[in-house]
Parts: structure tokens; C-alpha cells; sequence
């Protein structure tokens, strides 16, 4: 069994960065997915492929990896500057602006 160790990334969708702090210990794919005749459905038979297991640090991680066998390699996270703004969203809608607002 393979795994990789990494810090996931934030959600494109969104601008926080909530569920990024953690790492993540998920399993290569011990073998390819087949696509079902009848029904079109992608399909596997390897169950591991369907864990992720959450830790709070990345030493954490790599001692449950040692003592499960677990060969793993880790992913190092790319640094990212924070994007704070001083009133943040509820700015957009504060009734003190000084300047006008308009779409």
C-alpha cells in the first residue's frame, strides 16, 4: 500500500480557508477503475482508495503511516499570503461609507 501525506488546499469556490489546517493521509489507488457495460457507472474494487484520514499535524500523520507499514509520501504545502481586508465583507453594506457605493 502506497499513501500520500498533504495539507489540502482551500476551496476554489470560496475565500476562507477553513478545513486547510489539517493533514491528510490518503491511499494511492491500488488498481484502475473500470467503467460498468450495462450501466456506464465507474466502478473499483479497492477499498482503500475511499479513506482519508485526518490528522492535526504532519508528524502525526507520518507515525500512524511507520506503524501501520504505510509507505507515503508528503506533499509540502504552498505558502499563501493571507487576504485580510480591515471590514471585510460586511464593509460592502456599512451605512457610515464615505464614498457611494454602486454596482
Amino acid at each position: 500500500m502506497r499513501a500520500r501525506i498533504y495539507r489540502p488546499a482551500r476551496n476554489a469556490m470560496q475565500s476562507g480557508m477553513a478545513k486547510t489546517q489539517n493533514w491528510v493521509l490518503e491511499f494511492s489507488p491500488a488498481q484502475a477503475r473500470r467503467i460498468d457495460p450495462l450501466m456506464g457507472w465507474t466502478s473499483s474494487g479497492d477499498m482503500d482508495a475511499q479513506v482519508k484520514l485526518r490528522f492535526d499535524t504532519r508528524d502525526a500523520a507520518e507515525a500512524y503511516a511507520r506503524a501501520h507499514a504505510i509507505e507515503y509520501n508528503v506533499i509540502e504545502p504552498k505558502s499563501r499570503r493571507p487576504n485580510l481586508r480591515p471590514g471585510g465583507y460586511g464593509d460592502n453594506f456599512a451605512t457610515n461609507r464615505r464614498q457611494v457605493w454602486t454596482h
